[in-house]
Parts: structure tokens; C-alpha cells; sequence
């Protein structure tokens, strides 16, 4: 199989599909790879340790995408992208097709074979995104901290305070992969943190794990709202799997908090769980509403792309593997696990909480035709 390697073309997207580790499994199975030039500079990677791997190197996106059976990359195609895709090419990448009609619309004009990283699903768990909720949980303190600098609007309130000042209060909600990460970041910096979930296993994970240093919360709206009120660091962190995030904390509630806070919502990518959020970038990533610094970037592990892109790596190669060696009906035939990674297939939309969410029929792959 041709499998491509594109360079990310989002704004500050520094992260890259492959290493050359991973290069070099695909051509030792015989593979041909090809990377665009240029693709892995962000991460530190040279064109020519892709070469090295046995990487063909290409000049230009339209070539690479022209000859590509298999595009891996990152983040969703933008429109930029989108005459580039072809019916019958697998596109296997971060989509968060639920909140983007837009994209969703392109894809299945397009015709090609989508496939999410963030669906694929095995015993109740999201390996291919674990790691950058990981990562974009422990960036949310970190910027957090920065949306709370009075430069930038906020409260000029430093997180750990110092002896004779009290720190800053960190109230997270959601206690998945983003959350578990976001309060051992606000712990190590020596904020208070309470957290908020519905699942009372990973509350009690949480309470046995930190010994009480925390305060965990069954989330209702009740325990939301005073909990948001005196936070300094609002920190949304709620998924629901392929589906747009549920609006927990509504404008109203935000108006409540003390003016200077900051949001940081993880859930973006999905639309967000916090009313006032909207998209934004690395290079704009902050704006105040209600008297509140938000910051909303769609894609915070690009902030630290050396590490996002080894971590994702490791996450998304062994389905890379497959789909290069058995084609994607094949290798989602025999792994659920990547069939639950299907979004788009041949036109029409195979993942139920996309459809729902745009209101389109519901297909099943299997009666796809070849």
C-alpha cells in the first residue's frame, strides 16, 4: 500500500502522522511510504532521517495526496484539503466530525473511508486518544496558569501562592484521561483542586490515589454551580465518545465567576462543555467573556509537538499496521476496535453519534460496497 505522511497545514500545527520509527515498519512490511518535505520539522524531524526509514520524500500536498492510498495524519483535513481527498481513500486522522458539519459535509462528498483516531474504542477505553488527552490535560494547568497572569486579563492569581498567601482554587470537571492529568498537574504546582464526574469509581480512584489532598464532587448541576463560583481555574474536561460535549456550565454561570478566572476548555475539539467557549489558536489563543479569560485552542498538544507526536505514534501504529496490511475492510473486519474508528465510509456516515449529531441517516459499514 502507498501510505502518505502529509504536513499539517492548521494553524500552528506542529505536530507530524508518523516518525521515522514509524517509517520504517511500513516499508519493512513493504509498504511505500511517502512524506511530504518538510512534514516532521515541527517535531524536531528531519527529511532526511525520513529517507532513512526508506521514506520517499514528495514536494507538494497535491502529489502526496494524489498517490496516497492511506493519508495519516494528525488533525482533521480543512478546507484547504478537502478537493484533495478522493473517493475510496482512507483517511485515518484526529476528525471530531460531531461538532464540523462542514467537514463532515466534504467527506462524504468526497467519498473516502474516514477514520477517527479519537473513536476507536477497545473494552470501554480510547487508546489513539488517551495520550493526547494526557498531554492536553496536563497543558491545561499550564496555560491556565498564563490565563491567569494579569497580562493577559486575569486575575493575577498565582496558582501554588506562596507562604501567607493561599493558592489558587483549580475546579475540574470530568475525571477521564484530561481531568486525571489536569490534577496532578494543579497538585504538583500546589493549587487546590476539586474535581467533578458522575462516575463515582474514578472519583474514589482519585480520593484513595491523593489521599484526601483533593476534594471530589458527584457533579450535578447544584455541585457545579458552587464549585464554578469560586474557582480561579475552570477546567472543562467532559467527552462523550465521538459525540458533541454537553454544555455543563452555561453563560449565566459563567457571569457568577470571580472576574479574572479562567477557562480552560479541553472539550473544544467536541464543541466544547463550557457555554462562552469558542475555538481559538496558538496564535490567538485567549479572549475574555463575562469578564472571564477563556482559552479554547482545537489543538493544545500542538503547543509541544516533539512529545505529542512520539506519544501519538505510539498510540495509532499498530492500526496503521494493519490497515497498510490488510486494507480497511479486512483489518476492521477483524479488530472492533478500529471498526468503531469508522466515521465515514463511501458517502455515507457509519458512526451513530455523528449522524446524530447532524441529523443524517445511519449506515452500516459492512454494506458498503467494495
Amino acid at each position: 500500500m502507498i501510505v502518505g505522511i502529509p504536513k499539517e497545514i492548521k494553524p500552528q500545527e506542529n505536530r507530524v502522522g508518523a516518525v521515522p520509527a514509524g517509517v520504517s515498519a511500513l516499508t519493512g512490511r513493504g509498504h511505500t511510504v511517502l512524506v511530504q518535505r518538510g512534514a516532521g520539522a515541527g517535531s524536531g524531524l528531519s527529511d532526511d532521517e525520513y529517507a532513512g526509514a526508506g521514506a520517499e520524500l514528495v514536494d507538494t500536498a497535491e502529489e502526496l495526496w494524489a498517490r496516497a492510498e492511506l493519508v495519516w495524519k494528525v488533525k482533521e483535513p480543512i478546507a484547504a484539503e478537502y478537493p484533495r481527498i478522493r473517493a475510496g481513500q482512507v483517511v485515518y486522522a484526529y476528525l471530531h466530525l460531531a461538532p464540523d458539519r462542514a467537514q463532515t459535509e466534504a467527506l462524504l462528498e468526497r467519498g473516502c473511508i474516514a477514520i477517527a483516531f479519537e473513536t476507536i474504542e477497545k473494552n470501554g477505553q480510547l487508546p489513539a486518544l488517551q495520550p493526547m488527552s494526557e498531554v492536553a490535560g496536563r497543558l491545561s494547568i499550564q496555560m491556565g496558569a498564563r490565563a491567569l497572569e494579569k497580562v493577559h486579563g486575569g486575575r493575577g492569581v498565582l496558582l501554588g501562592g506562596v507562604p501567607g498567601v493561599p493558592p489558587g482554587q483549580v475546579v475540574v470537571v470530568g475525571a477521564g484521561s484530561v481531568g486525571r492529568n489536569a490534577t496532578r498537574m494543579a497538585l504538583g504546582l500546589g493549587a487546590r483542586v476539586t474535581v467533578l464526574d458522575i462516575d463515582l469509581q474514578r472519583l474514589r480512584w482519585l480520593d484513595d490515589h491523593y489521599s484526601g489532598r483533593i476534594e471530589t464532587l458527584y457533579s450535578t448541576s447544584h455541585t457545579i454551580e458552587a464549585a464554578v463560583r469560586r474557582a480561579d481555574l475552570l477546567v472543562g474536561g467532559v467527552l462523550v465518545a465521538g459525540a458533541r460535549a454537553p454544555t455543563l456550565v452555561p453563560r449565566s454561570l459563567v457571569a457568577e465567576m470571580k472576574p479574572g478566572a479562567a477557562i480552560v476548555d479541553v472539550a473544544i475539539d467536541q464543541g466544547g462543555c463550557i457555554e462562552t467557549i469558542r475555538p481559538t489558536t496558538h496564535a490567538d489563543p485567549m479572549y475574555v467573556d463575562e469578564g472571564v479569560v477563556h482559552y479554547g485552542v482545537t489543538n493544545m498538544p500542538g503547543a509541544v509537538p516533539r512529545t505529542s507526536t512520539f506519544a501519538l505514534q505510539n498510540a495509532t501504529l499498530r492500526w496503521a499496521l494493519a490497515l497498510a496490511d490488510k486494507g480497511w475492510r479486512r483489518a476492521c473486519e477483524e479488530d472492533p476496535a478500529l471498526a468503531r474508528g469508522l466515521n465515514v465510509v463511501g458517502g455515507q456516515v457509519v458512526y451513530g453519534a455523528v449522524a446524530e449529531a447532524h441529523r443524517l441517516p445511519l449506515a452500516r459499514w459492512q454494506d458498503s460496497p467494495e
